[in-house]
């Protein structure tokens, strides 16, 4: 007989489940429309080399930020998110989106940018093309949503800011100044080269990439780690985790470094897993537990959902049976 996940761990499942319950996460950042075309490609286009793909099936998810949320939820938490959008259909697709996983949506419109759009060409399980529609929100909208944000933050047990990098998160060195201050725990997906605006935060979780581009190359994993300590003392950062993709994740704090490899079974679609990774971690964070043991819960709901199409999310079924 194999010992699953949580007995492993030492988690009851019904005590786990409670406790997630009752745990309340705010995600704020940047949330965005994932639009799926499915089809099938059996010619070229007599106009342009490029296959012709006939579309028999459409779908929409919620992504960025919004499919944090998802994954707090699905895993049978209490989510909250804040984010601006425009005044349009795509923006009412979302909260209808959201409203069908439970989860709190206060989404400020403005009527001067479209609501970011993502949308997949996919044919035989392979992706054709992308396509991007996007616009950065306005000052105006972005200082309503910080009030917002200011006079929620203490209701909530932890604070996940999600940047995409399309300015919802104009105000991040604030957000993080607010929830410091009201005693809740701040994580941060980060994004660009620039990670001095997220100082003072609890925990950043960029990608292998995302490092690389902040840090510089790495040779050894003493060499990573000297550049993960660096880091993490120069942003005042209680913790760093780094997402390796097939090489796990791995933890740096002042306790020490811990590094858990991947648990993915098969690797089908990476889009998404960092969502899942630090959805996990602030939910099980607002549950009580340990940052490690947080850890252990979010890599192995990563290694679920890389084994589904798209943008999806890691349920409490799946993980408690793993």
């Amino acid at each position: 007989m194999t010992t699953g996940l949580l007995q492993t761990l030492g988690l009851e499942p019904a005590k786990l489940a409670d406790t997630l319950a009752d745990a309340r996460v705010l995600v704020v950042g940047d949330v965005m429309l994932d639009r799926y075309w499915f089809g099938d490609v059996s010619r070229i286009s007599p106009e342009a080399p490029v296959p012709v793909a006939k579309i028999g099936r459409m779908e929409e998810r919620a992504g960025g930020a919004a499919n944090v949320a998802r994954n707090i939820a699905g895993l049978g938490g209490r989510a909250t998110i804040l984010s601006v959008v425009g005044d349009d259909e795509a923006a009412s697709a979302l909260e209808r989106l959201m409203d069908a996983d439970g989860i709190a949506t206060s989404f400020k419109r403005d009527a001067g940018i479209s609501t970011t759009i993502k949308l997949r060409v996919v044919a035989r399980q392979q992706q054709l093309i992308r396509l991007d529609f996007e616009d950065a929100p306005s000052h105006e909208i972005l200082a309503d949503k910080l009030d917002e944000y200011a006079a929620i933050v203490a209701e909530h047990d932890v604070v996940i800011l999600s940047d995409y990098g399309k300015g919802g998160l104009t105000h991040v060195t604030r957000m993080v100044e607010l929830a410091r201050a009201a005693g809740k725990p701040v994580l941060i997906d980060p994004k660009g080269d620039d990670y001095s605006k997220y100082a003072g935060a609890t925990l950043l979780t960029p990608n292998r990439s995302e490092f690389k581009q902040v840090a510089g190359s790495w040779q050894s994993e003493e060499q990573l780690t000297a550049k993960a300590e660096a880091l993490r003392a120069e942003l005042d950062l209680d913790a760093l985790l780094v997402t390796r993709s097939e090489e796990g994740m791995t933890l740096y704090r002042p306790q020490g470094v811990v590094h858990q490899p991947t648990l993915a079974r098969e690797v089908y679609d990476v889009s998404g897993a960092g969502d899942t990774v630090i959805g996990t971690l602030g939910l099980a964070l607002a549950a009580g537990l340990e940052l490690p043991l947080a850890m252990s819960l979010a890599n192995a709901a990563a290694g679920i959902v890389v084994g589904k199409l798209g943008t999806a999310v890691c349920t409490q079924p799946e993980l408690f049976a793993l």
